[in-house]
């Protein structure tokens, strides 16, 4: 049995693979890539049929964040020249969260730039969710608002949140090089308390910032312990103007191996294809589909993103569907009774072209059979001695062009791409 099969069993098991095998998915070489895509799409179709769940960002407070997160747009002494505003008024969030939803959202993520909010700033973020509910009670909303005080994320669940995202970003070991105004630990722990009020947990990763195979596979298994619903999966946008202007690491097969490995560990978490998937993926952005069941549409926070309607025809065209307001988007089995996160209990199950992940994006400020593992310890070694391809390198000339700060929607007086 090779490592594919071995994969795609386990996660049609709903089974983890190794760290050995997480490993070898991102040694594979280009010319095992189809093969790649078609044994993570096995596990998608399984838990997640051929939906596509669609999520609208709405950035509250834009740029001047007193944190230092070295690839972050926002951060503390950025030179990006990104807008910068203050808090959007509910009526004018509402607005934005609106647009979003006509172009097909499901769930609309708000977020705030900031080390975390003050019980004022929560106050803020309540009215506006009252205001987005008040015109689509059914629209899903997730909060991304920083670190977590006591009680802020209870507050936020009484006020009619859904969610909450927090991304690890990066492993454990190296989250002191890019980021130093607060600790990896931070992070754990604001993701615990949104779960443990009762808000569906979102929190994911940023790919591409120079960090190794095993920080990749360090930070999608530690995901996967804290047991989130959603897991957002960035790709490092280098803005000029930040520490990491230079890091272009990426190429379109990095990014669907990375993709793949973190669907075989979280099979039957929501995986999104978040922040830099135009930059990075480019014109293989619809294999991406095969693998995730979740994008955003139109633009992200600083950045713009293809048009909203370019995301629909991509989406159609791959021979998917976009999942609707009443369908379920987690499995079953992973929808607490009586719980309205995800989607509607009555939906079909999953895998079926019913209904069944959750969570946010790139908010930037987040065991084995022995004969098996032996099959794929080999597996693993062949992958590693033939791999090489994969980063970019001296003849993958950096898109540069395609970073486009965002200078509609949100904060501005042009219409929003949605």
């Amino acid at each position: 049995m090779d490592l594919l099969d071995i994969l795609t069993d386990k996660g049609l098991r709903r089974e983890p693979p190794t760290r050995e095998e997480a490993l070898a998915v991102l040694a594979t070489t280009d010319d095992q890539l189809l093969d790649v895509v078609a044994a993570a799409g096995r596990v998608r179709r399984q838990w997640f049929g051929r939906r596509v769940k669609l999520n609208y960002l709405v950035n509250l407070k834009s740029g001047l964040c007193p944190e230092d997160c070295s690839y972050c747009s926002q951060r503390l002494g950025s030179k990006a020249e990104i807008l910068k505003y203050t808090w959007l008024k509910p009526d004018q969030a509402a607005e934005a969260a609106a647009a979003g939803v006509a172009g097909g959202a499901k769930r609309v993520c708000l977020v705030a730039s900031g080390r975390g909010p003050t019980d004022r700033d929560i106050d803020r973020v309540a009215d506006t969710i009252a205001a987005i509910k008040d015109a689509d009670e059914n629209v899903e909303v997730c909060a991304c608002l920083g670190l977590l005080s006591d009680n802020q994320a209870e507050r936020l669940k009484a006020a009619g949140a859904d969610a909450y995202n927090h991304n690890l970003n990066t492993s454990e070991s190296t989250y002191g090089d890019i980021t130093t105004t607060h600790t990896y630990a931070d992070r754990v722990d604001t993701v615990t308390k949104a779960h443990g009020a009762g808000l569906s947990a979102c929190s994911g990763l940023i790919a591409g910032m120079g960090e190794s195979d095993e920080d990749l596979v360090d930070v999608v298994f530690a995901l996967r312990g804290l047991d989130p619903d959603s897991v957002p999966v960035n790709f490092l946008i280098p803005f000029e103007g930040t520490p990491l202007a230079e890091e272009w690491n990426l190429t379109p097969q990095r990014c669907l191996r990375i993709l793949a490995m973190v669907r075989f560990v979280c099979p039957d978490i929501e995986v999104r294809i978040a922040g830099g998937r135009e930059v990075h993926l480019r014109s293989m952005q619809p294999l991406g589909l095969h693998i995730a069941n979740s994008i955003f549409l139109g633009d992200y926070l600083t950045s713009e993103g293809q048009a909203g309607q370019a995301d629909l025809d991509m989406i159609k065209d791959a021979g998917f569907e976009v999942e609707g307001a009443e369908q379920t988007t987690l499995p079953r089995h992973r929808v607490p009774a009586g719980s309205g996160c995800g989607g509607h209990q009555e939906a079909e199950a999953c895998g079926t072209g019913g209904g069944c992940g959750t969570g946010c994006g790139p908010c930037g400020g987040h065991g084995a059979e022995a004969t098996a593992a032996g099959e794929a310890g080999g597996a693993a070694s062949g992958a590693v001695e033939t791999a090489g391809a994969g980063t970019a390198g001296a003849e993958d000339e950096a898109r540069t062009d395609l970073v486009r700060v965002r200078r509609r929607g949100a904060g501005t007086e042009l219409a929003p791409n949605a």
